[in-house]
């Protein structure tokens, strides 16, 4: 059976009898729900823990300000605290939660027993943009600068704006769940704002990991150099599928069957 408790007034949704907690943290433009395919084949080995990221769920009062990274991998602490305060959790993450998942199991890595980490490795790294090629360089600039302005103008325009580029990304969420609160991070990334994301440091997993992504995209969010090196670590997985952004969407059960597996690994 599931409960639910609230950290920091987010729902936080836990799933199962079992040990380690897996900790779930989505990203754009997702909720928890992104998950669920994943909580109904894990949750008998694993208890699955996941909430929906603040300003991500456009039902609820968007908060005052935007997060900063240092207190999104505060309010995660708190959420692994909560749901695991003797043992580290396991990660899995997707998106921008592989960025706010990496940081903090760089800052905490006692917290952090393993980690699953989906379609972002080391994006963003000087490795990583010399592999891009000017096109997608270009088109990521685009995207991200699109959703930027869409936060900062808000509203049903910024709404439409966000929607219109969730489409183009073809992200599987509904489009009712999708709006320009969920877009800070963009405008955090690149306006340097509210404490910004430039300080992030290159991620180096400081524990086991699998790294699951998809080979049908127009650009890849890691480096080959980075994929190589972290496949040749013991402990550590890397395997494509035949999927774009989402193959936790795309193909369920593959992906959980090869998860299942290395999580069998590290209990």
């Amino acid at each position: 059976m599931g409960n639910a408790l609230e950290v920091d007034g987010i729902e936080v949704l836990v799933e199962g009898d079992g040990e380690p907690a897996l900790l779930m943290i989505h990203g754009w433009p997702d909720t928890l729900r992104l998950w669920d395919a994943q909580v109904a084949a894990l949750r008998e080995r694993c208890r699955c823990v996941r909430f929906t990221l603040p300003g991500f769920d456009v039902g609820r009062p968007c908060r005052p300000l935007p997060m900063s990274m240092s207190q999104t991998i505060a309010l995660i602490g708190r959420i692994a605290d909560a749901v695991s305060p003797q043992r580290p959790v396991l990660l899995m993450l997707h998106d921008w939660g592989c960025a706010f998942g990496y940081q903090f199991a760089l800052a905490q890595p006692s917290r952090v027993q393993g980690i699953v980490g989906v379609d972002i490795g080391d994006a963003g790294s000087a490795a990583h943009r010399r592999s891009l090629t000017a096109a997608a360089k270009a088109a990521i600039v685009a995207y991200q600068v699109w959703l930027a302005a869409a936060w900062r103008i808000g509203g049903r325009r910024g709404d439409a704006m966000t929607r219109r580029m969730a489409r183009w990304a073809r992200a599987p969420a509904d489009p009712r769940l999708v709006g320009s609160t969920m877009n800070y991070p963009y405008y955090l990334l690149w306006t340097g704002g509210y404490g910004s994301y430039r300080h992030r440091v290159d991620f180096e997993p400081p524990c086991p990991m699998l790294y699951l992504y998809g080979r049908r995209k127009p650009f890849m969010f890691h480096s080959p150099r980075w994929a190589a090196a972290l496949a040749a670590r013991p402990g550590c997985r890397v395997q494509g599928l035949d999927t774009g952004h989402w193959p936790m969407i795309e193909r369920p059960d593959e992906f959980n069957r090869i998860v299942r597996d290395w999580i069998a690994l590290q209990v």
